[in-house]
């Protein structure tokens, strides 16, 4: 993008590009990519996504066919006062031309959140500087003019055709690669790359190494921090807080701790510096420590405060736990075929269409469920008229998630004069139906291959324990007529459905006498009860 240097004192500015990423309009997905050089066109591509590796791939394109940075070019940053320069203490200066120093390096830079790549052509002092720069390539340093011509031995060398400077640059040896995700952390340490010095006594004085800086909540630990216990501890939590975050499994509790160290720590910093943003992020800890912490007692099943043991439950209030006994109920009422099997049919497809009596359904939903014969089943549904589906049985049964088979339930559908059977809303429908799949679809049912009228038995006893989990109203039984009624079995094979509920360690101290079934649900389960309320 430059022109060459002349054979005079005049140096060229370094070249400078930039590849952008922005959103096409308000509310869309797509984005556009653009290059600031003239012969690249923009692209425009589905997702954020897509548009970063596009941009990524881009750059390094131009990275990989461009020339290598010249020795001889000024400072791409300094023809715009770069604040990245060291100034001198006192007033704002103009900086100055000595203010640069190093080898010429080709150096990308991004902002932390991934949305535009700038390349440069700059010295290595200032590439240094930029917090997200990555040098990626070096030019060789021209050389010196022998002593007596009138030039500094270490003054800047002139690109002369077929003198010194025009000497190949040479690239580093890794080459050019820098990944959006490193850039956009803002993690990746800048390498300075210098070329060989002219100036003996410069290269040979040694170089000062400060010790590293922590980094915590986006603040640098200061080096001079005092006491130094402050400065270590404030610089370990903040590794320990990358490392939980590098972890693959949440654990709240040591969240909890490391948030609780977090406030105290940063309380101690508020006191040294009377910096009120830190108090507040202190609090801010504290408040995030207690919350992770409710959450993990939550998780393991327990409560603070010795309030009694706390379940997670799928469905969370006594509002949604009525309605999910009133859809085992209209289901009950109105299956249009007798047997367990169409039962268990009925109330899942009930519970896609229930709000406006039409849904999506896909061949996964219906053979993951127990059934022996699938398309007979669907077959006869859609031929009693219940359910009403635009195209074969075989195709509803072939049909994957990308491309779900649009379903009608008429008797859900409602109008003017039937608002239709339920009264729940239109966002407590996904979470009905998925508490059904979950309960339906459990683990321990599942791998012991449980026929349907076990799992109609399971639902109805989720919906019919109390809150520590006693089966019917005060744990005083659920009565086996109405049990026999919604699994479609004879009152006599209901024991033998409870031995397998047993088994699969749903049930415990279960009892089945003439009339009643008493007993519990086990823990493991109570997460997917509706409690009698």
């Amino acid at each position: 993008m430059g022109v060459e240097a002349h054979a005079t004192n005049e140096r060229v500015t370094g070249r400078r590009w930039t590849v952008r990423l922005d959103p096409v309009g308000r509310g869309r997905a797509d984005v556009r990519v653009s290059c600031s050089r003239p012969a690249c066109t923009a692209q425009v591509l589905p997702s954020a996504a897509a548009g970063r590796t596009a941009a990524i791939a881009h750059l390094k394109a131009h990275l990989r066919a461009g020339p290598a940075p010249r020795p001889s070019v000024h400072c791409a940053c300094r023809a715009e006062e770069c604040h990245t320069h060291i100034r001198p203490a006192g007033p704002r200066e103009r900086p100055v031309p000595w203010r640069c120093g190093g080898a010429v390096v080709l150096a990308v830079i991004t902002d932390r959140e991934g949305r535009w790549w700038q390349v440069l052509e700059c010295c290595s002092r200032c590439a240094a500087a930029h917090p997200t720069a990555k040098v990626v390539a070096t030019a060789q340093a021209a050389e010196a003019p022998p002593r007596g011509d009138g030039f500094r031995a270490d003054a800047p060398a002139r690109a002369t055709p077929g003198g010194p400077a025009a000497t190949t640059p040479a690239f580093s040896a890794v080459g050019p690669h820098f990944s959006h995700s490193a850039a956009a952390t803002g993690t990746a340490v800048p390498q300075q790359a210098s070329g060989p010095r002219t100036s003996a006594p410069r290269s040979a004085r040694p170089t000062r190494k400060r010790p590293p800086r922590g980094r915590i909540a986006q603040r640098l630990v200061p080096h001079d921090l005092r006491p130094v216990a402050l400065r270590d501890e404030l610089t370990e939590l903040g590794e320990l807080f990358r490392a939980y975050q590098a972890r693959t499994e949440p654990d709240l509790a040591v969240l909890a701790d490391l948030h609780a160290r977090k406030a105290e720590a940063f309380h101690a910093w508020a006191e040294v510096t009377a910096d009120t943003g830190l108090r507040l992020d202190a609090q801010r800890a504290e408040q995030a420590a207690a919350t992770a912490r409710l959450q993990h007692l939550h998780r393991i099943g327990q409560a603070p405060d010795g309030e009694g043991p706390a379940v997670a439950r799928l469905l969370t209030a006594p509002a949604q736990w009525n309605h999910a006994r009133a859809v085992l109920a209209h289901v009950a009422e109105n299956a249009p075929l007798p047997g367990a099997e169409a039962r268990l049919l009925v109330l899942m497809v009930t519970l896609r269409t229930a709000q406006s009596g039409v849904g999506n359904l896909v061949g996964q939903d219906i053979k993951g469920l127990p059934l022996r014969d699938p398309e007979q089943l669907v077959g006869q549904l859609v031929e009693s008229g219940w359910l009403g589906i635009p195209g074969t049985v075989e195709e509803l049964i072939a049909s994957r998630p990308e491309s779900p088979t649009r379903i009608s339930v008429p008797s859900l559908t409602p109008d003017e004069d039937d608002p239709g059977p339920f009264t729940f809303g239109r966002k407590l429908r996904p979470k009905l139906s998925g508490w059904a799949q979950r309960v339906v679809g459990e683990k321990k049912l599942r791998k012991g291959k449980t026929e349907a009228d076990v799992r109609l038995l399971a639902l109805a006893l989720a919906t019919g324990a109390d809150g520590e989990g006693r089966l019917g109203p005060a744990g005083e039984g659920i009565g086996l007529d109405g049990l026999s009624s919604w699994c479609s079995v004879d009152p006599a094979g209901l024991p033998d459905l409870v031995d397998r509920l047993t088994a699969a360690d749903w049930l415990a101290e279960a009892d089945v006498t003439d009339t009643l079934l008493t007993g519990r649900l086990t823990e493991r389960v109570l997460p997917l009860g509706c409690p009698l309320t």
